[in-house]
């Protein structure tokens, strides 16, 4: 008798898994169209707001320790001067890009007091990134890399602007060292009474630099003055040269909070 051949089984294919789309799981959930109104509005609230609301927070205190961390691990670095990552700049002194420190951790390991204290502080949103919008719309730092500021700013531009790019760019909160590596602070113009300028006081005004707040801020550049550190003012008869009282003179934007 020939003995019994057995045919190989068949597996079943598994199912190819499609990754959702990128809608926060509270938005997913059907509100209750139906029922006491109290029940509903509750439904909305907790489901539309306060969920998403708490996931925005939870990922700004990811984004601070891990800020924390690098500048931890990279305190001291010549490269980096303790930011963890190097910014770079264009020509008009705008913000452009942003890649990992090359140079090696000056400290290899951190304890989690020091980076929840440092999460914490006043220096908190150094090393992250934040963006500008000419229509006067701005978000603190609170990214860690441009290829996300970029890309909360491109909502931004289609949910407001239709989908079109209107001047907006991002800017980067760096440590003291690392602002001042490298760059020459300028001297702060004395404040004084100009007698001999040969305008008239709507000229002499008129010689202040008017920029919009966001693309001064996307800049680098402070706000109040267009980075020139100096404001024209008439009292009076008399032309006066001050100093500007945002930036005390050095042109830069204040240091966000």
């Amino acid at each position: 008798m020939a003995a019994k051949t057995s045919t190989a089984r068949k597996r079943a294919t598994a199912r190819r898994k499609t990754a959702t789309r990128g809608r926060h799981p509270a938005r997913r959930v059907k509100i209750p169209r139906s029922g006491p109104l109290h029940a509903r509005l509750s439904s909305w609230l907790v489901l539309r707001v306060i969920v998403p609301m708490v996931d925005d927070h939870k990922d700004v205190v990811r984004s601070r320790k891990d800020a924390a961390i690098l500048r931890a691990t990279h305190q001291g670095c010549p490269k980096c001067h303790g930011n963890g990552q190097i910014f770079t700049k264009g020509k008009n002194g705008s913000f452009t890009g942003s890649k990992p420190c090359p140079a090696p951790a000056t400290k290899q390991k951190v304890s989690r007091w020091e980076i929840n204290r440092a999460a914490r502080s006043m220096d908190k949103n150094t090393g992250l990134i934040g963006w500008a919008c000419p229509c006067g719309k701005k978000e603190k730092p609170r990214y860690r890399d441009a290829k996300l500021a970029t890309k909360a700013l491109r909502t931004h531009e289609r949910h407001k602007h239709g989908g079109k790019t209107v001047g907006g760019a991002w800017y980067a909160q760096t440590t003291d060292a690392g602002a001042q590596a490298g760059q020459k602070q300028p001297q702060p113009v004395p404040s004084k009474v100009v007698t001999d300028s040969g305008l008239t006081d709507e000229q002499w005004i008129k010689k202040n630099k008017k920029i919009h707040p966001g693309k001064a801020i996307a800049q680098g550049k402070c706000w109040m003055c267009a980075g020139e550190g100096k404001l024209h003012a008439a009292v009076g008869d008399q032309q006066i040269l001050t100093v500007c009282p945002t930036c005390t003179g050095n042109g830069k934007a204040p240091t966000a909070a």
